[in-house]
């Protein structure tokens, strides 16, 4: 976006400065480790299923960098591609390495990665194997049952949050493009999670769920239809020469309470989102029930043995 005033100057925009300290580098963490946990949780699954559960993978992860070659046309920067890529890489670590090696791999590369660059896309093969090794673990379960240990991260992690942020804001502008704003990120995410994770414990689920569930169990969809929906209005708005992200952030907000309701209507008559129909139909090669059984054909099909 154009931010550099007739003289040269940055031009000041509270707005971004507050997405770089709250957003920006935090929550792509989670949706790698989230990419990662599908990975080993899906696989898991293939392994019960069918005979070959490493092509069955393969399909999934070829699909996905389908999908995100596709998408290129509307949003370069998707991200879809480049998890399929790594998940086909880390795939044979995934299928045949055991789940500590899966673990203490994610892991260490995830330290190099962000010791020698900074985080950015050299830790994602890494934070993938954590969040496959993690789900083999268990860590989906841990942080809805395991109650001190949650607590006891998400204190350690809300501490380092304010040195964090303070190391960040020496490295003014993007945080993707420094070691600072990457490591603060990194905390952050685990802040976020372990946060959320404790508050699902609370009366406050219902409510979070309410408006998040739809949303996450139609998060390909969705993901794929913002960004369609944003290139078509970055088309007719001029996003790229204003000089506060505020409309973007605006526009990006409705978009999502939008999707939100959008998808809780879609649920009441379907089992899955199209593009996550799609997706899982090519990866196990049949097409699998879309619309939801209405009370009425259940009982249709209902056969009532004699006495």
């Amino acid at each position: 976006m154009a931010r550099v005033l007739e003289g040269g100057d940055r031009v000041a925009d509270p707005v971004r400065d507050a997405l770089y300290l709250t957003v920006q580098t935090r929550f792509i963490l989670i949706f790698i480790l989230l990419c990662g946990m599908s990975l080993w949780m899906v696989l898991d699954s293939a392994r019960a299923r069918s005979p070959r559960p490493s092509l069955v993978m393969v399909r999934r992860m070829v699909v996905m960098v389908v999908i995100g070659g596709l998408l290129l046309f509307a949003y370069p920067g998707n991200i879809l591609l480049e998890y399929g890529v790594v998940g086909l890489l880390m795939l044979p670590v995934v299928l045949l390495a055991p789940r500590w090696a899966t673990l203490a791999g994610g892991a260490a590369l995830t330290v190099v990665a962000y010791a020698m660059f900074g985080g950015g896309l050299p830790s994602v093969p890494g934070l993938v194997l954590l969040g496959a090794g993690a789900a083999a673990f268990g860590l989906p379960r841990a942080l809805e049952s395991s109650g001190r240990a949650v607590v006891v991260v998400f204190a350690v992690a809300a501490v380092l949050t304010v040195p964090a942020l303070l190391w960040q804001l020496t490295a003014p502008g993007d945080p993707r493009f420094s070691a600072a704003g990457a490591t603060a990120g990194l905390v952050v995410a685990v802040l976020y999670t372990t946060g959320l994770a404790l508050l699902w414990r609370t009366p406050a689920r219902r409510m979070i769920a309410a408006a998040f569930e739809p949303l996450g169990r139609l998060a390909l969809t969705n993901y794929v239809g913002a960004a369609i929906v944003m290139a078509f209005a970055a088309s007719v708005v001029d996003f790229g020469h204003m000089t506060s992200v505020t409309p973007v952030v605006a526009l990006s907000v409705a978009l999502i309470v939008v999707q939100s309701l959008l998808s809780r209507l879609w649920l009441t008559s379907f089992r899955y989102g199209p593009v996550e129909w799609l997706w899982r139909t090519a990866t196990w090669l049949r097409p699998v029930a879309l619309r939801r059984e209405t009370p009425e054909a259940a009982g249709a099909r209902t056969v009532t043995l004699p006495a």
